[in-house]
């Protein structure tokens, strides 16, 4: 197992382009199963989570051409439903939790679909329930092996039909999304997600030919098709890597441009960094963090504490959550953080306080952070990474740090950040990736 040994203190400086959208990527490439013909996808992350999914795909039968590191071509013309019953796919597709959304297009496409229970992160209780409600509206059929903790689901004859969903949930929505474009008649869905993942995914459906109307909306119309085609799409950049990106500017104190940000496409984020009293410019596309010796956590009107919480796309994605904790512990000033949607996201505070973070974790939602004003430096100390957003969190923590830092099981970083050491290490990061 691969760890990371992290020398803090440095000031980094220089320009950064962040990878296509993690999240984004994982809906589109299940997407390419709705269609025989081809379909190219620029801007793919060169991470653990996508490439193991691309893999699925190859095995499945999609044919698969890589034409550069983040272009490849798709095109599903002979699917083997077969392998879907194979230990291979049940081992790989249970790594990774988008997995679940190559459900809604075999179901669209095939008439069934056979899914293990899919991993991700450990991060709390993750239910499926919008996924498989959803797609039982429009006809589809479940039965669920509780011993083997296998998914069966058929549906020969999907009938639109209005639902209203129980949670936002992005990839909920995607997963009917997906299957939806194919099924007869006119499908509604009430509390939609409209996360720019799910605009992007409805975008290349249309240019497909699928008829989806009301994106950007939490009322989304599709009136299904009867076939689709190939088209050409492009990912946007990761938003929770420019987060972070920015996050890190300010805890080490350092000069940052990142590149090519798709600034309409951020929504609340910046605002929320400038909660913290970060400092930025917009030019053309480019995000420019300054160097800035201390920032200040900013007060509601009335002097109250700050708070910062997730919510549904336009609100806060819990994404970025950890980072904006980690950030506030050398801000000046003190801010709540409130994680709403997952009750063991914020159990990675421990490592923090450890550093010399001063933090309270009020219960597994809340934790309250009292900034140091970068008067007391946090300390390099040996660490475990939980999760990708988590581990991301503490790297951060690590390079801000006076001392030396290892993280352990970064394989959990690298399932969501592109050769992450050596693009900060090209910024003047002193990281180390030892077997």
């Amino acid at each position: 197992m691969n760890r990371f040994k992290i020398e803090g203190g440095f000031q980094l400086k220089g320009s950064i382009t962040p990878q296509g959208a993690k999240n984004e990527a994982l809906q589109i490439l299940c997407a390419v199963l709705l269609t025989p013909e081809e379909v190219i996808v620029n801007n793919i992350p060169d991470i653990k989570d996508v490439n193991t999914l691309i893999a699925i795909l190859g095995e499945m039968g999609v044919e698969v051409v890589r034409k550069n590191a983040h272009e490849y071509s798709f095109k599903a013309s002979h699917i083997n439903l077969e392998y879907l019953h194979s230990q291979e796919f049940v081992q790989k597709t249970a790594k990774i939790r988008g997995s679940v959304m190559l459900v809604g297009p075999l179901l669209a496409r095939f008439g069934r679909a056979y899914i293990p229970k899919p991993g991700g992160d450990k991060i709390g209780r993750r239910r499926l329930d919008t996924h498989f409600i959803g797609l039982q509206n429009l006809g589809a059929n479940f039965d669920y092996d509780a011993v083997g903790k296998y998914y069966c689901v058929e549906g020969n004859n999907l009938k639109g039909t209005y639902m209203l969903l129980d949670e936002a949930s992005v990839t909920g929505t995607a997963n009917i999304i997906l299957a939806a474009v194919l099924a007869k008649g006119t499908t509604t869905i009430y509390n939609a997600a409209c996360e720019p993942y799910i605009q992007q995914l409805c975008k290349m459906l249309n240019s497909m030919g699928a008829k989806i109307s009301g994106i950007a909306s939490n009322l989304i119309t599709i009136e299904g098709v009867t076939e689709l085609k190939g088209c050409e799409h492009t990912i946007l950049p990761d938003m929770i890597e420019i987060g972070s990106f920015i996050g890190l500017a300010a805890m080490t104190g350092s000069e940052i441009t990142i590149k090519n940000v798709s600034m309409p496409n951020l929504g609340i984020i910046p605002k929320a960094f400038q909660r913290l009293g970060i400092k930025m410019e917009l030019i053309n596309d480019d995000l420019f963090i300054p160097a800035q010796e201390h920032y200040q956590i900013e007060t509601f009107i009335d002097g109250s504490i700050m708070n910062i919480d997730d919510a549904p796309w336009p609100g806060l994605t819990p994404d970025l959550l950890s980072v904006i904790l980690v950030t506030a512990t050398q801000a000046n000033g003190s801010v709540l953080i409130h994680q709403k949607m997952f009750e063991s996201r914020l159990f990675f505070v421990d490592k923090l306080i450890d550093m010399g973070a001063q933090i309270i974790l009020c219960d597994p939602h809340r934790a309250t952070v009292i900034g140091l004003n970068k008067m007391q430096i946090l300390r390099g100390i040996a660490m475990t990474s939980p999760d990708i957003r988590a581990g991301m969190a503490l790297l951060i923590a690590a390079l801000s740090a006076k001392g030396t830092s290892i993280i352990d099981n970064i394989d959990q970083i690298d399932r969501g950040y592109e050769r992450i050491d050596d693009r900060l290490n090209a910024l003047g990061a002193k990281i180390e990736r030892v077997n």
